[in-house]
């Protein structure tokens, strides 16, 4: 039965409905899975399996009448502690949400339940979803599945571990940086960041229970996944509009296009010149190019013209500053921790480097921001969006980097990281290659390669 646990979620919820597996026997799968693996890897900060086998068996009954609850009919998932799930501790890993028990579910929780999953348990992750690794004050930190003095990244890390190691087929994260890209990258598997605005964010935090919705760019729900098709599947469940969040437009899923590979026109690049990436990652990304041109694909090596990576993060980081202004409580402790972030990443790691991930010189607009400057920041912002939008026209596909390094060992936050004997600023090692693609919007999956 162990390996059952390994399978895709579609498939699960397949044999489910021919009667090969009980949806009680697969929960028990991937319970002994958790037993045996959870305590090492902390992925799994909150398990509910006495309600999760309630469900399995009514599941089972429904199924026995003829009843179909949907795509995922009694497969079990996880969900990141960041949703809030009705009846179910969600905490985003912050010590003042310890205890705190939702009275309604997010809008993609709901969904995945309507379309028959069962809720196994939250996922650990970073504190407020604000580091590149899955640490917080409340639950032991996350380990990499494939070596546990590795972290598995953040902030969705006990996501992307859960998912590599068998604990669940299918998790939901979010990603405002990076949050489900650097996990799949950093474990393996594949992460979906979707486009702006194309999934409700109604009930996930940062914004901490009863502040204000302040986050409203940049913040995008996605999916973590062992395949394509769990991918895809997930993100048809869980898209589209939602009363909840007006911003969300009631636009239909457009169909995939049919084309052949051979017929795709596919841009990619290694690395930015300011950014240089690890040796072994650039040299898949070069082998996998290869390969797509063996197939007959027009395939090129291409950088938009005057695609200026300085001035990018500058932009992204400006946004980012005017978002989280109001998001984060303002707290002692809240503030004390921040600001010991921001100084850690000025000073930590190659000075030229720096330059590009200083997030201390945006103090100014995080203690006394502006209306004014807001907009202007966010003028600037469509105008990066209409620029990149143009340039990709001519393109069916970017294949670039995830980030600067693989997975590396587990360290404070914000310290340096070390790539090909460099040490590099922490967001920028992690974040150069993720925060360009929450600016401009667009949509964005990780495909492991290596």
């Amino acid at each position: 039965m162990n390996k059952i646990v390994f399978k895709s979620a579609t498939d699960m919820a397949h044999m489910i409905r021919e009667r090969q597996i009980s949806a009680v026997e697969l929960l028990d799968a991937h319970l002994e899975q958790i037993a045996q693996h959870n305590s090492k890897l902390n992925a799994i900060c909150t398990l509910d399996g006495a309600n999760a086998r309630t469900r399995a068996k009514q599941a089972d009954e429904a199924l026995a009448k003829g009843e179909d609850w949907g795509a995922l009919h009694g497969v079990p998932v996880t969900i990141k502690d960041i949703f809030e799930t009705a009846g179910l501790r969600t905490t985003a890993g912050y010590i003042p949400l310890r205890d705190y028990i939702p009275q309604q579910d997010a809008t993609v929780v709901a969904r995945l339940r309507a379309a028959g999953a069962l809720i196994l348990g939250k996922t650990n992750m970073a504190e407020l979803a604000a580091d590149y690794q899955s640490i917080n004050s409340l639950f032991p930190p996350v380990n990499n599945p494939w070596n546990l003095a590795y972290t598995p990244g953040g902030s969705s890390g006990g996501s992307a571990t859960a998912i590599a190691a068998g604990l669940s087929p299918l998790d939901l994260g979010n990603d405002f940086g990076g949050s489900v890209r650097q996990p799949a990258h950093f474990c393996g598997v594949y992460g979906l960041k979707s486009t702006d605005r194309r999934i409700s964010t109604a009930g996930m935090i940062p914004e901490v229970p009863g502040l204000p919705l302040c986050v409203r760019q940049m913040m995008t729900v996605g999916c973590l996944a062992r395949s394509l098709e769990d991918i895809r599947l997930c993100f048809s469940l869980i898209a589209g509009a939602d009363v909840r969040r007006p911003d969300v437009p009631p636009v239909p899923l457009d169909p995939p296009s049919g084309k052949a590979l051979s017929d795709l026109k596919i841009a990619w690049i290694d690395q930015w010149s300011e950014v240089p990436v690890a040796s072994d990652i650039r040299t898949v990304m070069q082998k996998t190019a290869q390969m797509l041109a063996n197939t007959g694909a027009q395939v090129e090596r291409w950088l938009p013209q005057g695609f200026d990576t300085s001035k990018m993060l500058n932009l992204y980081m400006r946004v980012a500053a005017y978002n989280n202004t109001y998001a984060q409580p303002r707290d002692r402790y809240n503030i004390r921790r921040s600001l010991e972030l921001i100084a850690r990443t000025a000073t930590q790691g190659d000075k030229k480097l720096r330059q590009l991930g200083d997030f201390s010189r945006f103090l100014p607009e995080l203690l006394n921001p502006s209306l004014k400057g807001y907009f202007a920041t966010l003028t600037e912002r469509d105008r990066f969006i209409t620029q990149l939008d143009t340039a990709l026209e001519s393109w069916d596909v970017w294949l670039v980097p995830v980030a600067a390094t693989a997975a590396f060992t587990h360290r404070p936050a914000w310290s340096a990281v070390e790539v090909d004997g460099r040490a590099y600023p922490y967001g920028v090692a992690n974040g150069a290659y993720t925060m360009p693609f929450n600016l401009s919007g667009h949509p964005t999956i990780v495909i492991p390669m290596g």
